[in-house]
This record gives structure tokens, C-alpha cells and sequence, in this order.
């Protein structure tokens, strides 16, 4: 849990064109211009732990990074290793002049590498110092020389008050934790799906950019973020849903496809609008007066459509002005919206089934006789 966070934070502390890799040469593959890389080690410990000369975080790291070097073509390769760690260097230790501060060395790092290297009697620092004595003494001091310890690296806990303090500087207050949470979803199911092996390519720094702008363009004023659009209801069941908004559809013939969708944009539009509630994002009494405005348009062209319509017309003439109804809804709403730029379709046809199946009596009707029969209706239901 701790790589894909660490990740994130550093990926976005780097050049847009940077990439990274989860589990790629090492816990985490910087991927630059070129070929030019760097491999990180990551070390989450507890809180107060520091690192010293034969710590087995460091001479782990090592050996890996050591394997790396020759494989890639040793003083030729464009390798770089790092080691973050939320523990600390001690302040006897070599390992100081391995971190990114600036340091002043008494010896050079090859001298007191081989030093710690021969006092260790360690399985692990063994098999380093037989790696590493296999190569020549400039390949020694270059290897040494690309490696970089960030020490009292940022813990777990800290990463997402760090990253919303980096990234949300432009986003509203308010909103921050929702589009933190947002960004945090999309980049957990990336990495997942990059670690699983189904995505193979790094991603890039550019992708977090156009992710995280455009999770930000849905908290503007004008929009609403939307959620719920590929979400779909367990067990839904056209013929047997008792529901009034689906009894209004089979009341004019709807066909058990169309039902099916409508009983899809209910469920989204009534989940979205509770998300919206949580996150508190809607005005006061902005959703009551968006309601109110579909039932008056709804009323204009119910007019229009029953126009015609006399009290002694035959039933196929009423089911006929009813599908008429519901297919302007269906097809001839999208400029409904409760806020400009919300432009999901689903948000103004659920709001249309939401309203039929309001209790006692719907607000919205298709059948023009629906309302005669109601009574009826809910007699059945309850």
C-alpha cells in the first residue's frame, strides 16, 4: 500500500514526461528521457528508527541494485538507485554520505563501504561484498556514486495531506478530500492494474495531470461530479419490480429493454444524488427547485401531447400519447440540466422516474388516465 502512494507523490514531484513503474526493477522504476532510470528501494519502519552501517534495509538494497548494474551494461548503464526510508541515518554512520543533503566526507566512499563490508560477518553484506568485488575499482566508486538515500521519508499516513497540499492549490477548500479521493481511486486501480501485469507501460506524470484536471473541472460552480455513470443495480428484474415508476412504464407498453434501462437510471441518479448530499456539494434547496422545474416542463408538454385526447378516447389512444410523453423524456430532455455543465444523461431521465414513483401520488404521469387509476395501484403495491 505504501509504494503506490509514495509513487504518486514522488511521480508528481518530477517532469511531466516521467513515468513510474510499480514492482518493475525494483519497489519502484523511474522511468526519464532516454534511457535513463532510476530503481527505489522503499522502507516503511516504525516511527523513531534510524539506519546504520550494517542495517539489512540498506545491504538488501544493494545487492539488487547490484544485479541491476551489471545486467545493464555497468559504467555504461543509465541507472540511478534510491532508498527512501522513513527511518534516519544515525549520525555515526557512513551512510550519511549516501544521503541527498549536502555532506562533507572524511574518507571516500569506497574506503568505508569495503570497511563495513569486512567487520559484518552477515549472510546478506557476504554476498554483496562477493558482487561487488567483482568489479573493477572505477566501477566501484560509480556504482557507489549513483546511489541516493532519502531518509525520514514521509510515512503512509502523511502522503495525503501531502499531496492535496501539492496538487489541490487551485481547488476549492472545500472539495479537496472529494478530488483527493477521486485521484487516489483512479491511481489505486491503475497500479493495480500495472502490478497485475494488464497494464505494462509506466505511467506517466501527464496522465496524473489530465486525471487530476479533469476530477477538478467536475467541483466547479457550473458542474457536478459524476460517479455512479457504469454503476448498475444487483438483481434488477423488469417483470417483477413493483415499484410505481416501473408499473407507470408497463401502464403505456414499455418494452421490458427499456425498463431495464429505466430502472438503471434510477438507481444512478438516486445514488448520485445521495453522493452529492455526502460530499455536500448542492446549494440549498437546489435540487428541490431542479424537481420543480422538470415537473413545470413536464406539465407544458403533457399539454400539448393530451391536447387532443377527449374523455371517450379508445385506450390505444391513450397508451399512444403516453409513449409520446415518456419518449420526450427518453430522447428530448438533455437540456435539463440541474447545472450547465452536467450533461449525463441519466441525471435528468432518473430525476423524471425518481419524481414518478414520488408517495402518495407521483409528481410525473405518463398514461393520461394514471391518475384516475392510482388508487388501484397502490392498493396492489402495499
Amino acid at each position: 500500500m505504501y509504494q503506490p502512494r509514495l509513487a504518486l507523490l514522488k511521480l508528481i514531484e518530477q517532469p511531466e514526461r516521467t513515468g513510474v513503474l510499480i514492482e518493475g526493477q525494483d519497489d519502484l522504476e523511474f522511468v526519464g528521457d532516454g534511457d535513463n532510470r532510476s530503481l527505489a528501494s522503499l522502507k516503511h519502519r516504525s516511527s523513531g528508527s534510524t539506519l546504520t552501517d550494517l542495517s539489512t534495509d540498506f545491504w538488501k538494497s544493494v545487492r539488487i541494485w547490484l544485479d541491476r548494474f551489471k545486467t545493464s551494461g555497468r559504467s555504461a548503464c543509465q541507472l540511478q538507485f534510491f532508498m527512501f526510508t522513513t527511518a534516519s541515518v544515525s549520525e555515526q554512520s557512513f551512510l550519511r554520505a549516501f544521503l541527498s543533503i549536502a555532506y562533507v566526507a572524511t574518507k571516500p566512499k569506497t574506503e568505508e563501504f569495503a570497511a563495513a563490508m569486512n567487520v559484518s560477518t552477515s549472510k546478506v553484506i557476504g554476498e554483496v561484498k562477493e558482487e561487488y568485488l567483482e568489479l573493477l575499482e572505477e566501477e566501484r566508486a560509480d556504482f557507489l556514486d549513483r546511489i541516493t538515500i532519502f531518509d525520514a521519508s514521509p510515512r503512509i499516513t502523511e502522503i495525503a495531506d501531502l499531496l492535496s497540499d501539492r496538487l489541490l492549490r487551485t481547488v476549492r477548500r472545500e472539495y479537496r478530500s472529494a478530488v483527493m479521493e477521486r485521484l487516489e481511486g483512479w491511481w489505486n486501480d491503475i497500479t493495480i492494474r500495472q502490478i497485475s501485469g494488464e497494464k505494462t507501460e509506466a505511467i506517466y506524470g501527464a496522465e496524473v495531470s489530465d486525471k487530476l484536471a479533469a476530477i477538478a473541472e467536475e467541483y466547479r460552480s457550473d458542474n457536478l461530479p459524476i460517479t455512479f455513470r457504469k454503476k448498475k443495480p444487483e438483481g434488477i428484474s423488469p417483470e417483477t419490480d413493483d415499484r410505481m415508476f416501473v408499473r407507470q412504464l408497463r401502464s403505456i407498453g414499455t418494452s421490458t429493454e427499456r425498463i431495464q434501462s429505466a430502472i438503471i437510471d434510477y438507481y444512478r441518479a438516486f445514488e448520485q444524488r445521495s453522493s452529492w448530499a455526502r460530499e455536500d456539494l448542492l446549494v440549498q434547496d437546489e435540487m428541490e427547485d431542479y424537481e420543480d422545474r422538470l415537473v413545470e416542463e413536464w406539465g407544458r408538454y403533457k399539454s400539448l401531447i393530451f391536447e387532443a385526447l377527449r374523455e371517450d378516447s379508445p385506450e390505444e389512444k391513450l397508451v399512444a400519447a403516453g409513449k409520446e410523453l415518456f419518449k420526450w423524456v427518453e430522447f428530448e430532455t438533455g437540456n435539463l440540466r440541474i447545472r450547465e455543465r452536467v450533461a449525463e444523461p441519466f441525471v435528468v431521465r432518473g430525476a423524471f422516474h425518481i419524481l414518478a414513483n414520488a408517495r402518495p401520488k407521483p409528481k410525473v404521469h405518463w398514461h393520461p388516465r394514471f391518475l384516475e387509476r392510482i388508487e388501484g395501484i397502490l392498493e396492489t403495491t402495499n
